[in-house]
């Protein structure tokens, strides 16, 4: 969808769910002086990336392994877990990459609706059959921000069989409230079952550098390791997500920003009576069942870009203050006018 933008509005991104806080100045002088050596092979398997995250989440380094971008993590894990004759099972709506990943592999998903905005494990239980190699938990979910916590995935996991693989994505977690989310590696350490994939793309600000990364026990690791030398991350992005580790607390500080941008939005959109869950992600979940593309289309004529799902509603990133008034200002005068 290509805007229509008056010289005197600004152009404002917030389809794609991008942070607005940029590398940190420690994280730029690593890419700045690992390029130096780009000429070089350096870490070709990302040992030193992988020794960094075990230390920092309390796991064993053989735990970890590192990629680029956790979608390229999670395709390897259909490759390698599923293919024909075998199932996926996974809410919906959610991350609408899962589909297209599994027909990659060659499987099929099994699409369990959420009851309200949040996953149904009752129902995702049930529906596990012998031909479930892998479910899927997105928490928080994007797109509609509910998260899922300690209790309620330890409840679900005591309901499935052995020969079924959870896999926890967690990619939007640093933006979550306290408590609000489980905590995947501990999830990891008591269930050889579980496996968590995580991201540098959101929190860390290093979406165009492609690096994530996959804990999980050995079964789950060993075939993905074989093909390791040609999923790697470069030696930037290594470099580039080691310094971000080391500023945790400053990538935490701008996550807490982001979220208390995000709790003020959302406590408009409710004002002018929108429906709208309360989020654990940075970007919040209109649900509309019909009017999706006129009121994408609306936001983008006026400068905004927002991400529509025909039948299901509109997901909007969280950006800078600017671009949240200017959205929150055109969902009141849509709303309004639908009024």
């Amino acid at each position: 969808m290509t805007p229509v933008v008056a010289e005197n509005n600004p152009f404002h991104q917030m389809s794609l769910n991008e942070t607005v806080h940029p590398p940190l100045p420690e994280v730029v002088d690593a890419v700045l002086r690992t390029a130096r050596t780009a000429h070089r092979t350096l870490d070709a398997l990302g040992a030193g990336l992988c020794q960094a995250l075990a230390a920092h989440l309390g796991v064993l380094p053989e735990h970890v392994l590192a990629g680029p971008g956790s979608g390229a993590l999670l395709q390897q894990l259909f490759s390698t877990l599923t293919g024909p004759d075998t199932d996926t099972v996974h809410a919906w709506p959610s991350w609408e990459a899962y589909p297209m990943m599994a027909a990659n592999a060659g499987s099929t998903t099994v699409r369990v609706p959420l009851t309200g905005y949040d996953h149904d494990l009752k129902a995702m239980a049930d529906a596990v059959t012998d031909r479930t190699r892998m479910v899927l938990l997105c928490t928080p979910n994007n797109p509609t921000g509910t998260g899922l916590d300690q209790e309620r995935i330890l409840r679900f996991l005591d309901r499935l069989p052995a020969h079924v693989t959870v896999v926890i994505d967690e990619a939007y977690r640093d933006f979550a409230d306290p408590g609000a989310v489980a905590d995947g590696i501990a999830l990891h350490r008591a269930d050889e079952r579980v496996c968590v994939v995580r991201t540098f793309s959101k929190s860390y600000g290093l979406l165009s550098l492609r690096v994530g990364y996959l804990v999980a026990h050995e079964p789950v690791l060993a075939p993905l390791r074989s093909v390791l030398p040609f999923y790697r991350v470069s030696a930037v992005a290594q470099e580039a997500a080691i310094a971000a580790l080391g500023a945790q607390e400053q990538v935490l500080r701008q996550c807490a920003e982001t979220a208390e941008e995000r709790d003020r939005l959302h406590r408009t959109l409710l004002d002018q009576g929108w429906e709208a869950p309360a989020s654990q992600g940075n970007f919040l979940w209109l649900p509309m069942t019909s009017g999706v593309e006129r009121f994408t289309q609306f936001c983008a004529d006026h400068g905004v870009v927002v991400c529509g799902k025909p039948g299901e509603g509109v997901r909007v990133t969280v950006a800078e203050p600017a671009a949240n008034q200017a959205f929150a200002e055109l969902a009141g005068k849509y709303r309004e006018a639908a009024v």
